[in-house]
């Protein structure tokens, strides 16, 4: 790649971040009401992500040898201690050391 080409693929990267970046506040100026839509996506889409994201970390658990068993025991740990203390980053933590020990020393 010369040095040319380097350039222009970092411009077109920062253009291409900063467009991603402000974007939404020239759509979408202060005072302006956004629309319903937009509102409800703001609302229904990390819930939408996190399940995203559980459902990918569970696709290949099944198809070892444990059964997803260190997994269901991390995730049912996490549910447990969120709804105890109430605390995302918390549960998540916890959860997520829980999980690193089973696997390492249990299965």
């Amino acid at each position: 790649m010369t040095a040319a080409q380097s350039i222009l693929t970092i411009a077109a990267v920062v253009l291409g971040t900063m467009a991603t970046r402000f974007l939404p506040f020239f759509i979408f100026p202060e005072g302006k009401e956004p629309p319903r839509y937009i509102t409800y996506l703001g609302t229904v889409l990390p819930y939408a992500v996190i399940g995203l994201l559980v459902v990918y970390c569970l696709k290949d658990a099944f198809s070892d040898g444990h059964f997803a068993l260190p997994e269901l025991t991390a995730i049912l740990f996490i549910v447990v201690l969120h709804k105890w203390k109430k605390n995302t980053l918390l549960s998540i933590g916890c959860g997520t050391v829980l999980y690193m020990f089973l696997v390492q020393t249990f299965f």
